[in-house]
């Protein structure tokens, strides 16, 4: 399996994004480097799709795949593919606040600590769908981490098209996200263009 080791703030810096849009609250002194010149067509869609992966933490094959089935959906491909993206269950967790970041919610997913209705799943690129239920399941509410969550209930905005139970570690998918709700700085007709060269 193939892991991603680059240091995260160096990563976002190469891509120009904040450290906030992957859920990190730091910040890096360094000063930024002089660009060296204007860059082509093709390195600003590759730089979108670079994003989008390092974003959503997706490598290429599992990103080409669900490119793949974002065109066969209908609608607007670009749309569907970040929609893909959002629906994943790892970022659902990161969207209730469950987790700082999508790799904390990706290992929480990982390590059992999630249910969706009502079983548990360890998948985290598992999909969710209209009017499933994401919670944390019963034997790690007792955990400390989750209590600490519970106590300082200092969730992230949600999404609209996610509702957020009365205690906090439940959230149901009211439908699909739409473009509307994307919140990400990726240009995903970009993506769309790189990827039908």
């Amino acid at each position: 399996m193939a892991i991603d080791r680059v240091p995260a703030l160096k990563r976002c810096r190469s891509l120009g994004i904040e450290p906030g849009v992957i859920g990190l609250n730091k910040s890096s002194n360094r000063q930024p480097r002089r660009t060296r010149g204007k860059v082509s067509e093709y390195g600003v869609q590759l730089k979108e799709k670079q994003k989008a992966k390092f974003i959503y933490g997706v490598l290429e094959k599992q990103f080409r795949s669900y490119y793949n089935k974002a065109k066969k959906m209908q609608g607007i491909t670009g749309d569907n593919l970040i929609s893909l993206l959002e629906r994943r269950i790892d970022n659902v967790v990161f969207r209730l606040g469950l987790a700082s970041t999508r790799k904390q919610a990706r290992q929480l997913v990982r390590h059992g600590h999630i249910t969706l209705n009502g079983k548990r799943l360890d998948i985290p690129s598992a999909l969710v769908d209209v009017n499933d239920v994401v919670a944390v399941s019963e034997k790690a509410r007792s955990n400390a981490f989750f209590k600490e969550l519970a106590e300082s209930n200092s969730a992230l905005s949600v999404p609209a098209w996610i509702t957020v139970g009365s205690d906090n570690f439940t959230g149901t998918i009211n439908r699909f996200p739409a473009a509307d709700d994307f919140d990400i700085p990726v240009d995903s007709q970009a993506i769309v263009e790189l990827y039908s060269k």
